[in-house]
């Protein structure tokens, strides 16, 4: 089978040549520079400046120079193989013949995620390094690889935020045919793949959309990036497609099985249908024969973009990473309660209560780090399901100083306790890769921006700035100690160190996580597959948790011991465990619950 996404811009493959497609309406002039050659471009009255050329072939470079001077890529690219300044290359994507024609994906109640940089997970850093660690993670119990961002971002190290050729595959990780392998070979492992996207703004280096399509952005809405992405303005039907048709060729040129979508909240629309709205709608409509996955990040807790039909099946998005799981589970575990832990550390065993519960932990209340602005929507109609919950992710792990993970922040009995809870919650669980042995290594926040000092020292200032707010680093001898994100040992520094999983204690936790995903795999998916009836919590005031939730024909409950003295908790009847911390006999109706202990049991729907 051969695979193409076919697109009204970049460079298509026709019957008559290869057509070039670039949208630059705020350009007087434009030229395709095709091997060397100029070729004059005519404009229509909508901006596009379109060329059928016999000339070119699979292979050609080729770029569009502006207004006579400069020379920028195809904004539209699908390979970059000299960085974001260079030319594009010409790709025919149907020259790669998939063999997973039977893949249909698996059912999101299925899924077990694991984030994934593709450029520190291996010693290789590349597709083809990851794909030789996908049977070992198949193994482990993962059910879903997730990508962060690799549309094409400057130098050769990056997290993937700083695209801004998002149909290109960053050639720091392989080719685009590298990256259909890694794909195919998940599928058949029987692994998911998803990929991390960026819609709400460009990197700082590359992004040429200025200098000719000046209405791509807009001033109306900001954002902490700059202008905001048009979604709402005149000229903004071409910008929201090539939005719709970049999430579309991936999940069709690639056959990616799910999109996450990043920091949405920073996509301000105005108009009607919302961009999200929109967004959603064309996907499910245009693949309505497969299972493909929507997840959001949206620090606004929209509970509207998740709701269920008859069939208990997403009308939009399927589900939302669930900050508040894991800034109430940070909070409790460690104690931090500066930037926005603020809003967690004073009640967060509550704040972990309900949002194990219902989801979100703000649904409509007032947040006291944005000044009591209120945030999120009522989410307790929603099944657990719609959320992905995690103790760890990219963001939370590198986006501190040092890039510390849990493991190097709490006691070990307190990350067995955290983690056996996040696995078998029923909320869809999210690991960061090398979470699963508590891997020792850092994960800190990298770029490569050498050939542009002036705007490293810009980031390597502004990364140090960041931190001037919280008390550690009031000190400038200290701010100087967090790692120069310019450096190359930095990113060298996050890569995993992959044999220390086989030494203790690292090969012991890697045992715990097998075994607690094989419990979630046996007693809980088959429940997230039932008919899904609500949810309840209670925090007493000697600081014991108790979750239900409860499901057609099982509930399932949790009773957890954060406080400081044994806990007695009288179980029902019936109820069966299907984990228990040490030195708990689950066996006894009286549960003795030590400090920093808990228990999952699964028992009959009331």
């Amino acid at each position: 089978m051969r695979r193409v996404h076919s697109m009204p811009f970049g460079a298509e493959i026709t019957s008559d040549g290869i057509r070039f497609a670039v949208w630059a309406p705020t350009a007087r002039d434009v030229s395709l520079v095709l091997d060397g050659n100029n070729h004059p471009l005519q404009a229509d009255a909508d901006g596009w400046h379109r060329h059928v050329s016999g000339q070119a072939h699979v292979g050609s470079r080729y770029g569009y120079r502006i207004d006579g001077n400069l020379v920028v890529p195809d904004p539209a690219s699908r390979f970059q193989p000299d960085d974001v300044h260079g030319l594009s290359l010409v790709v025919d994507p149907q020259s790669y013949v998939w063999s997973d024609t039977s893949w249909k994906g698996r059912p999101w109640e299925e899924t077990i995620l694991y984030e994934v940089h593709v450029g520190t997970a291996t010693p290789e850093g590349t597709y083809a390094g990851l794909m030789a660690k996908l049977e070992r993670l198949r193994d482990l119990g993962v059910t879903a690889i997730e990508l962060m961002p690799i549309g094409e971002f400057p130098g050769r190290r990056n997290w993937g935020y700083d695209g801004v050729l998002p149909y290109a595959s960053d050639a720091a990780y392989g080719s685009p045919d590298d990256l259909k392998r890694l794909v195919e070979r998940a599928h058949e492992l029987g692994l998911m793949m998803f990929l991390d996207v960026v819609y709400n703004h460009f990197g700082p280096s590359g992004n040429y959309l200025h200098a000719y399509a000046k209405t791509f952005f807009t001033e109306r809405h900001p954002t902490p990036w700059g202008a905001g992405i048009n979604v709402d303005g005149e000229g903004s039907r071409v910008v929201r497609d090539f939005f719709f048709h970049n999430a579309l060729y991936w999940l069709e040129e690639f056959h990616f099985d799910g999109l996450r979508f990043d920091a949405v909240h920073a996509i301000v629309d105005d108009g009607q249908p919302h961009f999200i709205e929109e967004l959603a709608n064309r996907i499910r409509q245009t693949i309505p024969d497969r299972h493909v996955h929507l997840v959001l990040e949206n620090e606004a807790n929209q509970a509207r973009w998740l709701n269920r039909d008859e069939t208990r099946q997403p009308k939009l998005h399927t589900a939302q990473w669930a900050d508040d799981v894991h800034n109430s589970w940070h909070a409790l575990l460690t104690g931090e309660n500066e930037g926005y832990y603020e809003d967690y550390a004073n009640r967060p065993l509550q704040h972990l209560g309900r949002s194990l519960a219902e989801g979100f932990a703000y649904q409509g209340d007032p947040s006291p780090h944005k000044d009591g602005i209120v945030r999120g929507e009522p989410s307790g109609h929603l099944p657990p399901s719609a959320f992905v919950a995690f103790l760890q992710n990219h963001d939370q792990v590198g986006n501190r100083a040092f890039g510390e993970r849990l493991a190097h922040l709490i006691p070990p009995e307190r990350l067995e306790l955290a983690q056996a809870i996040s696995l078998l919650s029923p909320q869809i669980p999210m690991l960061f890769m090398g979470e699963e042995w508590a891997a020792s290594t850092p994960f800190q926040f990298f770029v490569d921006f050498e050939s542009e000092p002036d705007l490293a020292k810009a980031v390597r200032d502004g990364r140090r700035g960041e931190f001037k707010r919280f008390k550690a680093f009031t000190d400038p001898e200290m701010s100087q100690r967090i790692p120069d994100p310019t450096d190359r040992a930095t990113f060298e520094h996050s890569r995993l160190d992959w044999p220390e999983l086989e030494r203790s204690p690292h090969r012991e936790f890697l045992s715990r996580t097998r075994h607690l995903l094989g419990i979630r795999r046996r007693e809980i998916v088959p429940l997230l597959k039932s008919e899904y009836r609500g949810s309840q919590y209670k925090v007493s005031p000697e600081n014991t948790l108790d979750v239900s939730w409860r499901f057609a024909e099982s509930m399932l409950r949790l009773l957890a011991n954060f406080g400081g003295a044994p806990m007695t908790v009288r179980l029902e009847d019936g109820a069966r465990a299907l984990w228990a911390g040490p030195n708990i006999d689950a066996s006894s109706t009286n549960l003795q619950l030590p400090p920093w202990s808990g228990i999952i049991l699964k028992g009959q729907s009331a």
